[in-house]
């Protein structure tokens, strides 16, 4: 039986370039979502949306470098990886 453990490198290079949620956001940040939310309607961090209706929120990785560099946030603190 074979098991694997680590995804392929592209797999891996997606995941890096891919965009964050508002969950990892707050994950990352040690807040509730509705933290994130707030930060977004405020204006002072940039998402955009995706899907129908509603849709949900995306944050780009840069938007939320710029976000934490703006705010004296070491990156090496965070849960996730930039």
């Amino acid at each position: 039986m074979h098991v694997e453990l680590i995804p392929p490198a592209p797999e891996q290079a997606a995941e890096r370039t891919a965009p964050l949620r508002v969950k990892d956001i707050a994950a990352a940040l040690r807040v509730d979502t509705s933290t994130v939310y707030v930060e977004i309607k405020a204006g002072r961090l940039a998402s955009y949306r995706v899907g129908t209706g509603r849709g949900t929120h995306r944050i780009s990785r840069a938007a939320f470098r710029q976000y934490i560099a703006d705010r004296g946030i070491p990156a090496a603190e965070l849960g996730v990886e930039l």
